[in-house]
């Protein structure tokens, strides 16, 4: 299923009296998830302005939302679960109404497609209260919040256009109370001490999905310098036992050398600062946040975890997938880069990972038997999208061979970067690019939940 293509690029306009104004789609298009997103806005930019009681995990703000619209309006969407208690479009109060997910906003005039417009939107709630689409995905104590998750978290904490599709710009600043601290995206452009707190506000220069936006609140120990040319920020949580505290302030010491080794590979990186931050919270999976990851405390030697998410800098935050169908296209690439790296670094080549995976899953095994190109909502995190996503990219360079497949790679990333992409758009750029009719192999390794013979048209002899 095809997504409807957003508006980019906007136009004064005025809508005329044939009464066509619409409501916008509650949806994006997703056929996974169909309440993700919204019809008729393109958003450029998210001003977030919250306050967050860490011990009452209470959290009150306002939300700026720039957008085009994309349609005649009478009427549009935004994703949100806390309780909003008004609504303006540039300026002058809107009708607002909530049903679950949907945050609806009806303006006092109807808003022309190609027209530029600020909405305003003051909130307040218990994030920690919320569930969406059988997800509870708010990660909090009284010491500590981390907002970590995917495909979904941002409607937990601020009204959003929540597909990767519509990537915009961020600037995010999060009052606390003194003496605590607040890590985010981006580059921190001021911290603020007032009556009420300390404000810390932070910026991404490049826009992203609304998933990947984060903050953590608690307290931190922070560090940050300058590598290979590369502004960094790392923080760990305090509330960790301060041996773990060390092994990771080691381990995340770790991510300037490796995003310089992966840029070898994979051009230049794609956004103006890095580095990352453990959460004390017991999480049990990392994410790939842009321009600074979120790890739970897996110690000091665990590279492959920093090397698999910066990886995602690339493949799913600078290139997004268009579909959540198409979640091969980041988790595969970032677990292929992991054995890329442990070849390069003293570890076995890429082509032993792939047969050791290939060889430890007999036939028959329920490891095949999921569609990677297409696994539906419930299986979207499977191990097999890592691995065999992973399998199919190591597969690919043996078919194609070592020169062709990097020039794909670089291909794909130059041309992509900053958008976003779908399983059927790499898979002809790969034909493309190495002159080889690849539909079998393709059938083979992402649409048959068969384990792939082992021949040369599957990269596999």
């Amino acid at each position: 299923m095809s997504l409807p293509l957003l508006v980019s690029g906007a136009y004064a306009a005025a809508v005329d009296d044939s009464g066509t104004a619409t409501s916008g789609a509650t949806g994006i298009g997703d056929p996974y998830w169909p309440l993700d997103g919204n019809g008729g806005i393109d958003v450029a930019s998210y001003r977030i302005r919250n306050s967050y009681d860490i011990r009452d995990q209470a959290l009150r703000g306002t939300t700026q939302v720039r957008f085009t619209a994309t349609e005649d309006l009478s009427s549009f969407n935004l994703d949100f679960l806390l309780k909003v208690s008004k609504a303006t479009v540039d300026g002058v109060a809107a009708k607002v109404r909530q049903s679950k997910h949907e945050l609806t906003i009806t303006p006092r005039t109807d808003l022309a497609a190609g027209s530029r417009h600020k909405v305003v939107v003051t909130y307040a709630g218990h994030p920690g209260t919320k569930h969406y689409a059988g997800e509870e995905n708010w990660l909090a104590n009284d010491h500590e919040a981390v907002a970590m998750n995917q495909p979904h978290m941002a409607p937990w904490w601020f009204p959003a256009n929540d597909h990767p599709i519509d990537k915009a710009r961020f600037d995010v600043a999060t009052t606390v109370a003194q003496g605590r601290e607040v890590i985010s995206n981006g580059k921190l452009v001021s911290k603020k001490r007032t009556r009420k707190g300390t404000t810390w506000r932070w910026r991404a220069d490049e826009p992203m999905a609304s998933y990947l936006a984060f903050f953590a609140a608690g307290d931190f120990t922070i560090q940050k310098g300058t590598a290979h040319g590369l502004p960094w920020v790392n923080a760990v949580s305090q509330q960790l036992p301060a041996a773990e505290q060390k092994s990771s302030l080691k381990l995340l010491s770790r991510t300037p050398d490796v995003v310089k080794a992966l840029s070898a590979d994979l051009g230049p990186y794609p956004f103006s600062v890095t580095g990352g931050l453990t959460t004390g919270l017991p999480v049990y999976f990392a994410l790939e946040n842009q321009t600074r990851p979120t790890y739970p405390a897996v110690g000091g030697q665990a590279e492959s975890l920093i090397v698999h998410e910066l990886a995602h800098q690339w493949f799913g935050d600078d290139v997004a997938i268009a579909r959540w169908r198409d979640i091969w296209l980041n988790e595969g690439a970032a677990t292929f880069m992991e054995w890329r790296f442990a070849e390069q670094h003293g570890g076995p080549p890429a082509s032993e990972a792939l047969m050791s995976t290939y060889d430890g899953h007999p036939a028959g095994d329920d490891f095949w038997e999921l569609e990677v190109s297409d696994p539906g909502a419930a299986n979207v995190f499977d191990d097999a999208i890592y691995d065999r996503g992973g399998m199919t990219l190591q597969a690919l360079r043996q078919r194609i061979g070592e020169e062709k497949f990097w020039l794909l790679v670089r291909t794909w990333l130059d041309t992509k970067g900053g958008g976003n992409g779908t399983s059927e758009e790499f898979e002809a750029l790969a034909a493309q690019v190495s002159g080889q009719d690849l539909t079998g192999f393709f059938t083979a390794w992402l649409r048959t939940p068969t384990k792939p013979a082992k021949t040369a048209d599957n990269g596999l002899a």
